[in-house]
């Protein structure tokens, strides 16, 4: 009975803190914004019908950006555990809420874990790592195509710097993809790492990198190409909303910069915001936008893309115990 209690104890602990970390990270971003109440005004200066089907459309797409994802990790997780795709989405959004006060979001393979039975935990952190080579690659890809376009139309950008630049791009996405398609390579690299006989328990869980078909890898990629081109069209949604009518092919390039930029700012996605932020304003200024009608959109698809998904994911993560799901809840008979 007191060990029950004890972890009981450290169970509500651990939420505590979790709620309290969570609670801090949106109130830094939400409410202690110097220009929150300029910001609040564009939002409600632009809350009216002909508006609102866009902010509407932003909403609809949230929980199908969030689903992609989901589908993504179970393509890469059907062959070595069992789980169903509701209770993977509930592990995507709790990995939401850890990730939104860790930096570089690695805290969502913590907060996926969370709502996994403690014996899949590896696999599930290690098909979630290849789900994030998957979503960098597309992520890069775009990008660098973004950037190339958008300095050739906006930027002064010597002839050579763009050729450099967009061979560069090439040879690291070549690299990456080959990479990809040939992740069990992971295994015979780690097992030559020096000292490596220590870690032997953690590398053989990495063995389940050869259970992957090339057609298992590819689907993944798709998925995340779905779901790279529904958080863009998020954001141009939401630029249209805060009336910012950029021609479409610009806006996406644009975009898809902001989103390559903001990948290399090993920051909580709560200080990744205001690096997007000040990312944003450099390519919106291109096109003459209003400041503050640049940062309330970046700032509503915060709100609306990490911030209510993490507060639902939370949800999810009070409701289980997290000694349990981590392999340390004691049996009760021992």
């Amino acid at each position: 009975m007191k060990k029950i209690t004890q972890n009981t104890t450290l169970d509500l602990l651990l939420k505590g803190l979790i709620i309290g970390l969570l609670a801090f990270a949106i109130y830094r971003q939400v409410f202690s914004k110097e220009n929150v109440i300029e910001l609040w005004q564009a939002f409600l200066k632009n809350f009216r019908s002909e508006q609102l089907p866009f902010l509407l459309l932003v909403l609809i797409l949230m929980p199908l950006n969030w689903g992609l994802e989901a589908l993504k990790w179970q393509q890469l997780t059907k062959r070595v555990m069992p789980v169903t795709y509701w209770q993977l989405y509930k592990a995507v959004l709790a990995g939401v809420t850890i990730s939104l006060f860790t930096p570089n979001r690695v805290g969502e393979f913590g907060g996926r874990v969370l709502l996994v039975e403690s014996k899949y935990n590896w696999p599930a952190v290690v098909a979630a790592g290849v789900g994030s080579i998957s979503q960098m690659l597309v992520l890069i890809s775009g990008g660098i195509l973004g950037v190339v376009y958008f300095a050739t139309r906006f930027l002064d950008w010597e002839w050579y710097l763009l050729e450099s630049f967009f061979a560069l791009g090439i040879a690291l996405i070549s690299l990456m993809t080959f990479c990809y398609f040939n992740i069990d390579l992971v295994i015979i690299l780690a097992k030559r790492i020096p000292g490596i006989d220590r870690l032997r328990p953690f590398v053989r869980h990495l063995r389940v990198l050869r259970s992957y078909s090339n057609l298992d890898l590819a689907k993944a990629l798709f998925f995340a190409f779905l779901r790279y081109a529904t958080y863009t069209m998020q954001y141009y949604l939401i630029l249209r909303f805060f009336n910012l009518n950029f021609p479409f092919i610009p806006a996406v390039s644009g975009i898809v910069s902001i989103f390559l930029f903001q990948t290399s700012v090993p920051l909580p996605p709560v200080m990744g915001l205001m690096a997007r932020g000040e990312l944003a304003l450099l390519i919106w200024n291109n096109f003459g936008a209003n400041e503050i009608s640049i940062l309330a959109a970046t700032f509503t698809l915060f709100i609306i893309n990490l911030s209510v998904p993490a507060l639902i994911g939370l949800v999810f993560i009070i409701k289980t115990n997290i000694l349990k799901s981590l392999g340390y809840e004691q049996k009760k008979h021992q």
